[in-house]
């Protein structure tokens, strides 16, 4: 199924992909008030699997908390709400974004008299950054624009309004000629990307920022170090200066969308000898491989619906 066709759960009920509307005075729409999560799922012997269905449900309830949004289902029984989706639409393997929003009401900046909407839609989405970039890497160059300082607003949530800094990010990045941005957070150490979590091999180090550095708490983050220290890799969550970009052997970006993709170049330099390193290389196959039915899952990531 293509974007924008099939039936979007919204509410409790499923309605055609065009019904799916709100008011022009909604308050998301003028005040990004709107919490998000995504899912993949992978078609493997005939069946659905859904990737780490209960991490993003989590997620996606700890960002609605956050900002004050009550969700007005169990997490059990939105996770089998996200899997009628995919039902309903008849998908194998799809991108599945659950959303919840402060819907039409009275207009200003408090929010808690606004009815909150809750929906899931399902499409099939392939990999973020372009099939190619599994392989052949992608251009990152450091944005001048910087992840927002711990008390200004929360970046453990996957807010929507977070998603301002990541559009100038990408939009400066594209303009330049680059595929992708990394931010530095407000202390000038390493965040992560417009949409990704990030990772540098040094030494056969496995190098990542910490929560600290204004990063979302990315599930694939998650995925790949539990998958290295099974490879028995060292991996170090710490803050990173700028220049480590550019003596890392490898570089890597995480995200549900983007999956695992290597960067081959920062700010016009190569990364390591240019192409995907052999680190990024053996992550991509463990964790496809799981994806893909080849390996056991046996992390327990897969949810078959």
């Amino acid at each position: 199924m293509t974007f924008g066709k099939g039936k979007i759960w919204l509410n409790g009920k499923f309605v055609p992909w065009k019904d799916a509307k709100i008011h022009v005075l909604a308050h998301v729409i003028h005040y990004g008030s709107s919490v998000f999560d995504s899912v993949r799922c992978y078609p493997i012997r005939g069946k659905v699997a859904v990737f780490r269905l209960g991490d993003h449900v989590k997620r996606f309830f700890d960002s609605a908390k956050i900002h004050h949004m009550d969700i007005p289902y169990s997490q059990k029984n939105f996770a089998a709400a996200i899997a009628k989706t995919v039902q309903v639409n008849k998908l194998k393997g799809c991108y599945v974004r659950l959303f919840a929003f402060r819907d039409y009401g009275p207009m200003g900046l408090f929010p808690l008299k606004n009815p909150l909407s809750v929906a899931i839609a399902a499409w099939n989405w392939g990999q973020y950054l372009g099939p190619e970039s599994m392989i052949k890497g992608v251009s990152v160059k450091v944005s001048s624009w910087r992840r927002p300082a711990p008390d200004t607003h929360p970046t453990m949530s996957k807010a929507g309004g977070n998603y301002q800094n990541s559009q100038l990010m990408k939009i400066e990045a594209v303009q330049d000629g680059y595929d992708e941005a990394i931010a530095l957070d407000t202390a000038g150490f390493i965040s992560e990307g417009s949409g990704e979590n990030i990772f540098l091999v040094r030494d056969g180090v496995l190098y990542t920022p910490p929560i600290s550095s204004s990063i979302l708490p990315g599930i694939r983050r998650q995925t790949v170090v539990a998958l290295a220290q099974e490879m028995g890799l060292k991996v170090l969550k710490k803050a990173l200066p700028r220049e480590f970009l550019y003596i890392a052997d490898e570089i890597f970006l995480t995200g549900t969308a983007t999956e695992i993709v290597p960067v081959t170049k920062v700010d016009k330099m190569a990364v390591g000898s240019g192409v995907r390193g052999p680190i990024t290389e053996q992550i991509q196959k463990c964790l496809f491989d799981i994806t893909a039915g080849k390996a056991d899952d046996r992390f327990g990531w897969l949810t078959f619906v």
